[in-house]
């Protein structure tokens, strides 16, 4: 067991292997994209869209440069894919392989409707002869020929054909996505063979470390989706590692056992960035909220799911990080058509809400607003309320320098 490692440097490596602690640490264009998202394992992808999407949004924080085509084009060349595994998000076209349990689960629960299931051949029928096709080829607008078709059947059958594996995404324009056959879409050059439960205990260990640098047992046990083989499978494997001198068991000051490999322990502390980072409620620094809440003292929650009444910040709450400190956090909207970013709502964190101390954060946090609100489509930028009350003129100043 390694001793207390001070929180300060844990901090530090969740940065550094999240890609936040500098700017653009995997480059700049579309390798960029490809590299980061093989690196973090995953992207989530989100529908809301009040300000931009989680899956652009996450990308945008770490590539500079990143624009939306860039994720059509390696779903295209077959770089990356789409799945929900466990949720909906883009991921390295080489971890395929790992989503086949998954599969196996949805397979496992075929709809009882047998309507249902006489869509589904019906489905796999089309796109076998046709070639890729989308959700609204199914629905009422389709042509003539294709009249007996039914959305809510057809919907369904889709939607399970895609989870249980026999469909893949193969393209997207926006959120309107078409799907084609698996063996169509995979390269012939990835493994399709379905892991045993020790070899997936791995592969979470493995991209867990990769991305986060450090993890506590939870983080690596996929929710307990799997059941206790998993876990178990897990815990076997941590101990080996263990063993084997290639990963350490440490204590945080809060009691909570992590894993780490000991090259990271031994390597030195970068300095953060002191840039302001906006990001995503699904960003992976902060979809963990134990985590967060242990490791950075940020108490966050997005609140979209929760009732209007019950909300203490907001629908969509978007974290606001500073080096290695959370300051606060926004609630936005990005009204498009008139091209005018909303600040609903700023608050900050009780340890940033003095005027002495905003001083000196409300311009780099106006810079960083107005290159989200430009990501947005949005040339205006327009202040609503702050808490603490004093910050909105400052901060409304800080803009003006901007706009």
């Amino acid at each position: 067991m390694t001793d207390l490692i001070s929180p300060g440097k844990l901090k530090h490596i969740a940065l550094d292997r999240q890609g936040l602690l500098k700017r653009d640490t995997f480059g700049r264009g579309l390798n960029a994209v490809e590299r980061a998202i093989r690196h973090l394992g995953y992207v989530q992808i989100d529908t809301i869209s009040v300000v931009a999407r989680a899956h652009t949004h996450t990308l945008l924080t770490r590539v500079s440069n990143f624009e939306n085509s860039y994720l059509e084009t390696l779903l295209k060349e077959r770089k990356i894919f789409e799945y929900r595994f466990p949720v909906a998000a883009f991921r390295p076209i080489q971890d395929f392989r790992f989503t086949r349990l998954h599969a196996r689960k949805f397979r496992s629960k075929q709809p009882r409707s047998k309507e249902v299931q006489s869509m589904m051949k019906r489905v796999l029928q089309r796109i076998r002869s046709e070639g890729p096709l989308r959700s609204r080829d199914f629905g009422d607008n389709a042509p003539k020929s294709s009249g007996w078709w039914d959305w809510k059947p057809a919907k369904c059958a889709l939607e399970q054909l895609y989870f249980q594996g026999d469909l893949m995404i193969s393209a997207r324009d926006g959120f309107e996505k078409s799907y084609d056959l698996t063996e169509r879409v995979l390269p012939s050059t990835v493994d399709t063979r379905e892991p045993a439960i020790e070899e997936f205990a791995s592969f979470l260990i493995d991209t867990t470390i990769r991305s986060h640098g450090f993890a506590a047992y939870t983080s690596f046990s996929s929710g307990g989706r799997y059941g206790m083989s998993l876990g178990n499978s897990v815990k076997a494997e941590l101990k080996r590692r263990v063993e084997s001198g290639e990963l350490n068991c440490a204590t945080t000051s809060a009691g909570t056992k992590i894993w780490i490999e000991p090259e990271t322990l031994d390597q030195g502390t970068t300095l953060p960035s002191d840039t302001v980072q906006i990001l995503s409620p699904f960003d992976n620094l902060v979809i963990q909220r134990e985590r967060v809440r242990e490791f950075f003292g940020f108490d966050y929650q997005i609140e979209c799911y929760v009732p209007e009444a019950k909300r203490r910040y907001g629908y969509f709450c978007l974290p606001i990080l500073r080096g290695d400190r959370f300051i606060g956090r926004m609630d936005c909207k990005a009204h498009r058509e008139e091209a005018r970013f909303e600040i609903k709502a700023l608050f900050l964190e009780p340890d940033f809400s003095s005027q002495r101390t905003f001083s000196g954060l409300a311009d780099p946090l106006a810079s960083a607003i107005i290159d989200f609100a430009r990501f947005d489509q949005c040339d205006n930028v327009l202040v609503t309320h702050c808490r603490p009350s004093f910050a909105k003129q400052r901060l409304v100043k800080a803009l003006s320098n901007y706009l």
